[in-house]
């Protein structure tokens, strides 16, 4: 069943030198569809779940934390297994691609999200 849609990003960079401006990172996608759990789905469930995700200077994911649990193992590992495969342009500082974990909020909902006409 798919249904999961990326609501947003909410980013944090971490870095040393906190002087110098960092451009973040930008997602391919504006949504990304990942699989609903099934179970959690036929019982009308929804949740979010909170990522730290570490976004490699070629702009693929190197690694996935959970920052705030949804409440579900089964939102939370589906939000992973799709995290791992998003792509961005990665961040820079001083015109140079860098490595920076940022946060992203997935929101696992039957709705369809307010932006979409259909």
């Amino acid at each position: 069943m798919r249904g999961l849609v990326v609501l947003g990003m909410l980013v944090a960079a971490f870095s040393c030198g906190g002087e110098r401006e960092i451009e973040q990172p930008i997602p391919l996608l504006d949504e990304m569809t990942i699989d609903y759990p099934l179970s959690l789905w036929d019982q009308a469930i929804e949740g979010e779940a909170l990522l730290r995700v570490l976004v490699t200077e070629g702009g693929s994911v190197d690694s996935v934390e959970i920052f705030r649990s949804s409440g579900y193992s089964a939102f939370d590992s589906a939000a992973v297994a799709g995290a791992i495969d998003l792509r961005f342009n990665p961040a820079t500082q001083d015109g140079e691609s860098i490595e920076v974990w940022v946060t992203l909020p997935v929101q696992f909902s039957k709705r369809p999200s307010p932006d979409n006409k259909n």
